[in-house]
């Protein structure tokens, strides 16, 4: 079983990730990390902190020796280097985040101590975590990637630089839609036999961790409702050069929670970030007065990274299942596993 931890605060001292289970004998170095941490922080819209503050590089503290995991817990850290507004306390509560319902659950005056972990900064964690299980997955040439579809309500390429700069001029903020494409994942990965072995389900659940989605669709998806089954169902074929196969992917490779051998295709939809240079309406959490809602560095617009996210949580979850179907404690064992597994479909 692949299973994580993260910790940290959003201007702390540093985040912390740990990741256990990750089998023994795979290749791993800093910069497989590190590429991804880079990839979060681009992105036509991004604020400040990404640009100029923050250059996330994670450290590998323990479960690799000699550039293999050993077997054990991989520990990492990401300092972080902007930590001046950890001290300042907050009252001025922000429509959109976490800060209400935050402070009610948890009895705090301080809004600072709820939306210093509900920060998305977090997520930097989750893609340090997300580049490991890649990396353990492109060993069996199962490859994720991700796009954006959608800025701002537009799905040409070529509109989303003036919407972004219009959403910024106005103090204001922009969604999206991404979409994550996995490729090589075998038949049968996730089980029907109980609603948590669904692999659709922990895909979804996945990427509604990330803050600010709110919504997945898998393959078709939600324009399925205005269609008729005859046009929604993937029909199957098959001959002795191919095996079973199928002409087109309308599930998006998950079927009866399961992956069929299709390439996987996921998407989700990104709310416009709830920081708004031109604060709402608001009302201050210790004196009850209305107020603005406190603004402090934000993006205008950062579906790009979302979907570099996207692509992390996808991979821990695709990666918990195909540890759960293969097992192994080492790579060499995994892999034998695995080509016994594909010997065996092929005589069916």
């Amino acid at each position: 079983m692949l299973r994580y931890l993260t910790a940290g605060e959003s201007h702390g001292k540093a985040l912390v990730s740990i990741l256990e289970g990750c089998p023994a004998n795979l290749s791993l170095c800093e910069e497989d990390i590190n590429r991804d941490l880079e990839r979060r922080q681009e992105g036509y819209g991004r604020g400040p902190r990404m640009k100029e503050i923050e250059k996330d590089q994670a450290e590998i503290l323990s479960g690799v020796r000699n550039g293999k995991t050993m077997g054990s817990p991989i520990a990492l850290r990401i300092p972080n280097r902007s930590t001046e507004l950890f001290d300042k306390a907050i009252t001025e509560l922000r429509p959109g985040h976490a800060d209400l319902a935050g402070a009610l659950k948890y009895n705090q005056k301080d809004i600072r101590n709820i939306l210093e972990r509900a920060s998305a900064r977090e997520t930097a964690a989750k893609v340090a975590v997300g580049a490991i299980s890649k990396k353990l997955l492109s060993e069996f040439k199962i490859n994720i990637f991700s796009k954006v579809l959608e800025i701002g309500g537009a799905k040409k390429e070529k509109e989303w630089k003036k919407l972004i700069d219009e959403a910024k001029e106005a103090g204001d903020t922009l969604g999206g839609v991404f979409e994550i494409t996995i490729t090589g994942a075998p038949v049968g990965l996730g089980s029907y036999v109980h609603w948590d072995r669904r692999l659709d389900g922990n895909f979804a659940k996945a990427l509604m961790s990330i803050p600010a989605v709110k919504g997945v669709e898998v393959g078709l998806g939600f324009s399925q409702a205005a269609m008729v089954g005859s046009k929604v169902h993937d029909e199957i074929f098959y001959n002795k050069e191919k095996g079973f196969f199928r002409k087109t992917n309308n599930a998006g490779g998950l079927e009866g929670g399961m992956t069929d051998g299709q390439p996987i295709i996921l998407r989700a939809v990104m709310k416009p970030i709830a920081t708004l240079k031109k604060p709402l309406k608001s009302v201050d959490l210790v004196s009850k007065k209305a107020c603005e809602a406190l603004v402090e560095r934000s993006d205008v617009c950062a579906v790009e990274p979302a979907a570099v996210i996207g692509e992390a949580v996808v991979a821990v979850a695709l990666a918990n299942a195909f540890l759960e179907k293969f097992g192994g404690d080492s790579m060499t064992e995994i892999k034998r596993n695995i080509a016994g597994y594909r010997q065996q479909i092929r005589k069916i």
